[in-house]
C-alpha cells in the first residue's frame, strides 16, 4: 500500500473534523442539497467529458495505482535483469523457464526469451502492453483531474442556487438559515473534494504513469538484451543509465563490491 496517500487523506479528514468539532458538531455540515448539487453535478458533467468506458476504467484504475505501489524498485529490476541476464549466458534461453518472477511485465518478456521468439516481436508486443496501461492509467488520471476541477464550480453553483432561495424568501426568516446552509455547504463540499482527493489522486496517478513508463522501458531494453546474450555486465551498466544519479553511483559500488 501506498502509505503516504493513505496517510494524506486521514491527515485531511483529521484537521476538517478537528476545525468542525471545535465550532460545533459534524451535523451542521451535513446537507442533503448540497450534497446532489455537488456528486450529481460533478457526475453528470464527467459524463459529458468523456465516454463510459474510459471513466469504467478511469475511476478504478486511479483508485488501485494511488493506494497501493510497486513491490520492485528501479534498483531491484537492474539487479533482477542481469541475474537473468547471467543465466542466459550459461545455460541458454531455456534456463529462464525455471526462474521465477514477480513482476508480470518482466516475466511476460521472459517468457518470450525463453519461447524463442525473436526480438521484433518481444517489442513490438511489449510496448503495446506498455503503451496500453500507461493510456489507461491517464484516463485515471484525467477522470479524476476532471472531477476536482468541476466540483469547485458546482459548489459555486449550489451556492448561487441558495442565496436565490435564500433572497426569495426575505420575508419569511425561518427559511433563511436552510439556505444559508445550503449556499455554504456546497462551496465547502466542492472545495473538499476537488483539493483533498480528487486532485491529489490525479498528480499522484500522474507521478506512477512516469515512473512505471521508465520502468517498463526499462524492462524492455533489458529484455531486448538478455534475449541476445549481452553480458551482465554489459546489461547492468545500460540499464543504470535509467536510475537517478544517486541511485546509479550506488549500484556501481555495489557491483564493484
Amino acid at each position: 500500500m501506498d502509505i503516504a496517500t493513505g496517510l494524506g487523506l486521514i491527515a485531511g479528514v483529521i484537521v476538517l473534523v478537528t476545525l468542525i468539532l471545535m465550532g460545533g458538531d459534524l451535523g451542521m455540515f451535513l446537507d442533503v442539497h448540497a450534497f446532489i448539487v455537488i456528486f450529481g453535478g460533478a457526475f453528470a458533467a464527467t459524463l459529458i467529458r468523456f465516454p463510459l468506458s474510459t471513466i469504467f476504467h478511469g475511476i478504478p484504475i486511479g483508485m488501485r495505482y494511488a493506494f497501493t505501489v510497486r513491490r520492485v524498485t528501479q534498483r531491484d529490476l537492474v539487479d533482477e535483469i542481469a541475474a537473468l541476464a547471467e543465466i542466459v549466458r550459461k545455460q541458454g534461453p531455456m534456463g529462464l523457464e525455471r526462474v521465477e518472477i514477480s513482476d508480470p511485465f518482466l516475466a511476460k518478456g521472459v517468457r518470450y526469451v525463453a519461447d524463442g521468439y525473436d526480438a521484433d516481436f518481444i517489442r513490438d508486443n511489449l510496448e503495446r502492453d506498455r503503451d496500453n496501461f500507461l493510456t489507461h492509467l491517464d484516463e485515471g488520471s484525467k477522470v479524476y483531474r476532471a472531477i476536482g476541477d468541476c466540483t469547485p464550480a458546482f459548489g459555486m453553483v449550489g451556492t448561487l442556487i441558495g442565496m436565490v432561495q435564500m433572497f426569495a424568501n426575505m420575508t419569511d426568516p425561518s427559511k433563511l438559515g436552510p439556505y444559508m446552509a445550503v449556499a455554504l455547504l456546497a462551496t465547502f463540499y466542492g472545495a473538499t473534494v476537488a483539493n483533498l482527493f480528487c486532485l491529489p489522486i490525479a498528480d499522484k496517478l500522474h507521478v506512477k504513469l512516469v515512473d512505471e513508463e521508465i520502468n517498463r522501458t526499462l524492462i524492455i531494453d533489458g529484455v531486448l538484451m538478455m534475449r541476445d546474450s549481452k553480458s551482465p555486465t554489459l546489461v547492468r551498466e545500460m540499464l543504470l543509465a535509467y536510475l537517478p544519479e544517486k541511485h546509479r553511483h550506488a549500484q556501481e559500488e555495489l557491483a564493484a563490491a
